[in-house]
């Protein structure tokens, strides 16, 4: 890693000149992952930043090598830590890198992922400009080949061109699954949560709820550089199939947790109403029928119904094809090739049974389809 000869930063950076303004984590798992690409693409900004790798079950000096070709500038810093923690999780090396940010806004990033070029100056000015606590990033997947930006992630379906003073049920909020952006250090401290640690997937859910939810000013960089997820690594763990319980015990901790029955009604309904359509059917989607023995369609019936638990009714405003697939995966006696059969269909959009309730009284409801699929449009 060697520095630039580049002109020194805009007034973005610290007075002293040696804090960051933002600490950035990247966790990285395997010694094959492309984490200098994700290095590069968080320095190429303005903004004065310290990126953290912390080696996670990877020798630091495989790492180090990695990233020798990374140039940094004078004004920014990398540093590779690292953990060995004993679990595939991505919560121990993320909450390291937390733990030890000084600067007073942090951001977090996949070491497949990379940021578009000011994307960092881009979250920074918009915070300064509105004072927000968490500067949610605009999401894309990276163009064919990695290069460039192809097509606009549509989360969070916010309220359209609405980009200051986000709300979590009126911005829908809970559909950005994953702190991407900028978030204010003592925010985090505040609500003292960090990444729900031993999970292999879902360890971020828990940190972004308590966030949308916090009463803390929110803004979205819906027309800013985009962060951009890449497709080309082949062993991202969260893709990996695993049995119900443990991939949807994130889902569990969270809808029976004491913080969360202390939200308001409409809140855990919103967070409710996006967990059955992202999370619980979600598992129907790339299983096959072999998968669902007795003790699998009995642990996603017991996950559907403490959802439900959790938000009496936040089901009256699902399509009448998503009620059809959640009245199969609560009834265990409902055979597996019907319930699959129904999760395809669900998927199969713009027909009537996925566009409107079977209450019509609640087709125009923030959370029914048809207002739901408008707003994304618009991200």
């Amino acid at each position: 890693m060697s520095p630039t000869g580049s002109s020194s930063p805009d007034d973005a950076g610290a007075a002293d000149g040696t804090e960051p303004v933002v600490d950035l984590v990247i966790a990285v798992h395997t010694a094959q992952r492309p984490v200098a690409r994700a290095v590069a693409s968080a320095l190429d900004c303005r903004t004065p930043v310290r990126v953290t790798v912390v080696a996670h079950h990877v020798e630091p000096a495989l790492v180090q090598a990695n990233l020798e070709s990374v140039v940094v500038p004078p004004w920014s810093s990398v540093r590779v830590l690292a953990l060995s923690d004993g679990t595939r999780s991505p919560a121990g090396p993320f909450n390291l890198g937390l733990d030890a940010a000084t600067a007073r806004f942090v951001a977090v990033m996949g070491s497949d992922d990379r940021l578009a070029p000011g994307a960092l100056d881009s979250w920074v000015a918009l915070q300064r400009r509105t004072g927000a606590a968490v500067v949610v990033a605009r999401l894309a997947h990276a163009g064919a080949g990695g290069a460039g930006t192809g097509a606009v992630v549509p989360t969070p379906p916010a309220r359209p061109f609405r980009s200051t003073g986000l709300d979590g049920v009126r911005d829908r909020l809970s559909y950005r699954s994953a702190p991407l952006g900028l978030i204010e250090r003592a925010t985090l401290d505040r609500l003292a949560v960090r990444f729900t640690p031993g999970l292999e997937v879902g360890e971020d859910v828990e940190v972004v709820t308590r966030l949308w939810f916090s009463g803390a000013p929110i803004a979205f960089d819906r027309r800013g550089p985009a962060y951009l997820v890449q497709d080309d690594a082949g062993d991202r763990i969260t893709y990996v199939s695993r049995p119900v319980a443990d991939e949807l015990e994130f889902v569990l901790r969270i809808v029976q947790a004491d913080w969360f029955h202390g939200f308001a009604a409409r809140q855990r309904a919103a967070v409710c109403t996006k967990m059955l359509r992202i999370h619980v059917f979600g598992v129907l989607g790339n299983r096959e029928a072999e998968f669902w023995d007795g003790v699998e369609r009995a642990s996603l019936a017991r996950v559907a119904a403490a959802v439900l638990d959790a938000a009496p009714g936040c089901e009256a405003v699902l399509s009448r094809a998503d009620r059809a697939v959640l009245d199969a995966v609560v009834d265990v006696s409902v055979p597996v090739d019907e319930m699959l059969a129904l999760g395809r269909a669900r998927r199969r959009h713009g027909r009537p049974a996925t566009l409107v309730p079977r209450d019509l009284r609640r087709i125009a409801a923030r959370e029914a389809p048809l207002r739901l699929m408008a707003a994304s449009v618009l991200v």
